[in-house]
């Protein structure tokens, strides 16, 4: 025995000694730091333990040997809080193995939304030792007047997955809470739990009470068998030029699901999702059982599901990120990409579901459905071999939550202003507060603001003359503890004529960045969008071609990191040579032909295509910044005369086109334009409105549910839109419109990655003037026009127009080039 694990009580000890395990140096380190009184934050791979090290020092405190003849502690001891509540009943399960098996006085139980009533009422007046839940339901807990005695002993607080929700809304709720069971149980202590994290010292910030980073000790795990990641290539070895759902891929994928015990395919979207499992049965001649699981199934449907997997029934399981934190299955021996994988933090958290063991390596297949997604595996494929990790930066913290976490301490009890700011300001993503931001928080919960003032339903607090603010009416909290979460449900609109013919749904983040006059190609028509009334799209015929060609679903961009990756390899021409032999020609072709872009720089290419004038911005910024780049771009385009006919959007590349060719191109990417043509965007698009209705329904302004009754999503909206344009017309500068303007900055548009290509721009530019299309601008111009809903006729159509598209582009009889 070390003298570190000599620190491990001897029960615990024994316990793993029985199981043939050891007690692994993180998770003793963890109990040291629980020892010396700090706060932790782990960072080890999937399978190393690190649910039970975040427990060890509360498995610790209830052992005979440690409790040394004194009583077993009473009242709530830790708080273990987790992004899922099946994560949260899973850890329940394997928590109860070593208490039971110890014989250790400790009672666990689980809180959500789905726990009985009477049972959440038995939990505030007696609470269990330890309790599992989610920031929403932490966030309720704090509401009740017990509170206060709730959590005065409270002793640890575990946060698994942090990486997971931190850098979010979700996070922002927890941070709070955080800083309030700080101010109830001061010597309270905090652990946070995570395999992917690609700056730890950031969330050890976030973690920390006031930010202080010293305070939380770093644990680093131990390390595992490296993952073995491959990718598969087409069998002979022709890599598609465009597309994304790698149908070419189906035959090989039945025969590793044959050769292995049970397999995990990932998909991005839940569309590919719905067609590879398709695929997947039409060749499934052995009648293997296989399973799909993603979040529009319903919840019986997806439990029924991972029931069959901790049962061992399925052999392959198609799923989307609703298994990305899932349950762990011990059985599952591969998991496959389908597509780009997007980020290494992501790939990393998919491989961890195979094998769960740190000393047997997971084992992962990447399928691209494109040259650029095999570049794009290959980077990850390199980033997991490194150990690199990327992730979501922090930003500040949203006022909309704020205001949330406000009323549910007015719930709880009276508060005074200047103690609830200390303790809010000590969270680190909301230390940006003054004094003057508060007391507008304040007012807004207080009153709904100065335009609302006068309605009595939006009074819910109010000041008295010793400084302390209460509830206007007891019936506040009930409506308060009906309505208060952060997660909103995006909604789908009905795309149809004014006559009422309906023509389909397309995702509100799509419709919301149309304004009157747009022009998208939708169900095989290019339509004109007249109106978005609540959750109908109202559209007419287009007299032209569409400017947006395509609808796209909403699709996660590729990271940064990931991107920068890209780049670095498409500049590296020694390292072609790993490369299938017709990813190296078309790699050869546009460096003979054109440019290739290169790390600082951007590479735009300008050239002639059926009678138009083409140009190609390879930002690698992901699709969401793209596409607001697309907006943006071809709204000046139109002010200096260019023509524009229409652009579509990748993650690597944005092309417009119009009548006459784009000169100079930096002109139209100058900084300017975040200040003008987006702000005209954001107000003229649908937007704005839609970021109000999410800020407006998690700072409790508008209610979703009523005492036996739950609006629907086009009530909501109603409601939601009214107000906002009371707002815009009288407090334009209210709260809540401040709130959806950050909203609309940081998530909705990705501005940030925006202006990342703005200060390329602004720099270097290589412009290069083409005779005719380049093999780099073949996969996008290919989408031009293919809507996104994975079918198999638009998938072969697609590859049919590529392999057009190429034949013209890999031509290498000229030498045409003409650069800046």
């Amino acid at each position: 025995m070390t003298a570190e694990t000599a620190a491990v009580p001897p029960e615990l000890n024994a316990w793993f000694a029985g199981r043939g395990w050891r007690v692994r140096r993180h998770q003793w380190e963890m109990l040291a730091a629980s020892d010396r009184g700090n706060h932790a934050l782990l960072v080890a791979d999937t399978g190393a333990g690190k649910t039970l090290a975040g427990f060890l020092p509360t498995l610790a405190a209830f052992c005979p040997s440690r409790l040394a003849e004194a009583p077993v502690p009473e009242g709530l001891h830790t708080l273990y809080v987790s992004p899922l509540k099946a994560l949260a009943h899973d850890v329940q399960r394997n928590l109860l193995t070593p208490v039971e098996e110890i014989g250790l006085p400790i009672r666990i139980e689980t809180r959500s939304g789905d726990t009985p009533s009477d049972r959440k009422a038995r939990q505030r007046a007696r609470p269990p030792h330890v309790l599992l839940t989610t920031p929403e339901s932490l966030s309720l807990l704090l509401s009740y007047p017990e509170a206060p005695t709730l959590f005065a002993g409270l002793k640890r607080v575990v946060i698994d997955e942090i990486h997971a929700f931190a850098t979010g809304k979700r996070g922002d709720l927890l941070a709070l809470a955080l800083s309030r069971l700080q101010a109830l149980s001061p010597e309270l202590q905090r652990a946070g739990l995570s395999a992917t994290l690609a700056d730890p010292d950031a969330f050890r910030g976030w973690l920390a009470p006031w930010g202080e980073i010293d305070s939380v000790d770093l644990v680093e795990g131990e390390a595992g068998a490296e993952p073995e990641v491959s990718i598969l290539l087409p069998q002979e070895e022709r890599v598609p030029w465009s597309g994304h759902a790698a149908t070419w891929a189906i035959p090989q994928l039945i025969e590793q699901v044959k050769a292995h015990r049970t397999t995990l395919i990932f998909t991005n979207t839940r569309f590919l999702a719905e067609y590879i499992f398709q695929e997947l049965w039409n060749a499934n001649e052995d009648n293997l059982p296989i399973g799909i699981h993603h979040g529009s199934l319903s919840k019986e449907a997806r439990r029924k599901v991972e029931g069959a997997m901790a049962e061992g029934r399925l052999r392959a399981l198609v799923c989307t990120a609703s298994l990305d934190l899932g349950v762990d299955w011990g059985d599952i021996d591969l998991v496959v990409q389908m597509g780009a994988p997007k980020g290494s933090s992501r790939l990393l958290q998919r491989i961890g579901r195979a094998n769960h063991r740190l000393d047997q390596p997971s084992k992962a297949l990447l399928v691209p459905g494109n040259r650029f997604e095999f570049l794009e595996a290959f980077a990850a494929q390199q980033a997991v071999h490194d150990g690199q990790r990327d992730g979501e930066p922090f930003r500040p913290g949203g006022l909309d939550v704020l205001a949330q976490h406000v009323m549910a301490v007015a719930c709880a009890g009276p508060f005074r202003e200047e103690a609830l700011l200390s303790e809010v300001r000590s969270s680190l993503a909301y230390a940006w507060v003054d004094e003057g931001i508060f007391a507008r928080v304040l007012d807004f919960v207080a009153t709904g603001g100065y335009a609302l003032r006068s309605y009595d339903r939006f009074r819910r607090i109010v000041r008295e003359k010793d400084g302390t603010w209460r509830l206007t009416h007891p019936e506040h909290a009930a409506r308060h503890r009906l309505n208060a979460g952060i997660i909103v449900d995006a909604e789908m609109l009905d795309v149809r004529f004014r006559n009422g013919r309906s023509l389909g749904k397309v995702e509100e983040g799509f419709g919301a960045s149309l304004k009157p006059g747009d022009t998208f190609r939708f169900a095989g028509m290019d339509l004109e969008v007249e109106a978005l009334r609540e959750l109908e799209l109202v559209v007419r015929a287009a007299r032209r071609s569409a400017t947006i060609p395509s609808y796209s679903g909403q699709r996660m961009p590729i990271s940064t990191h990931l991107a920068d990756r890209v780049r670095a390899m498409l500049f590296d021409r020694a390292g072609w040579a790993r490369f299938p032999d017709d990813v190296r020609e078309w790699l050869e072709v546009q460096d003979w032909r054109s440019h290739l872009p290169a790390p600082g720089r951007l590479l735009v290419e300008s050239f002639p295509h059926q009678g138009r004038a083409y140009t190609t911005f390879y930002t690698f910024e992901g699709w969401p910044a793209n596409q607001s780049l697309g907006m943006l771009v071809t709204r000046r385009m139109e002010d200096r005369g260019l023509g524009p006919l229409g652009f579509v959007a990748t993650d690597y590349a944005l092309v417009v086109w119009g009548l006459k060719p784009v000169e100079d191109p930096a002109a139209l990417l100058s900084p300017d334009i975040l200040t003008h043509e987006f702000v005209d965007w954001v107000q003229q698009s649908y937007l704005l409105r839609r970021a109000f209705r999410e800020v407006a329904v998690i700072s409790g302004l508008v209610e979703r549910q009523q005492p036996g009754k739950r609006k629907s999503g086009r009530q909501v909206t109603f409601s939601t839109d009214l107000i906002y344009d009371v707002l815009r017309k009288y407090e334009p500068d209210h709260l809540l419109i401040e709130a959806a303007w950050a909203d609309a900055r940081a998530r909705m548009t990705d501005v940030a990655r925006v202006a990342d290509v703005l200060d390329r721009a602004a720099k270097e530019v290589d412009h290069v003037r083409l005779d005719r299309i380049s093999p780099l601008s073949v996969p996008a111009i290919s989408m031009i026009g293919r809507e996104s809903l994975p079918s198999g006729s638009a998938d072969e159509d697609l590859l049919v127009e590529a392999e057009s598209l190429a034949s013209m582009a890999m031509r290498v009889d000229s030498v045409e080039t003409e650069g800046d």
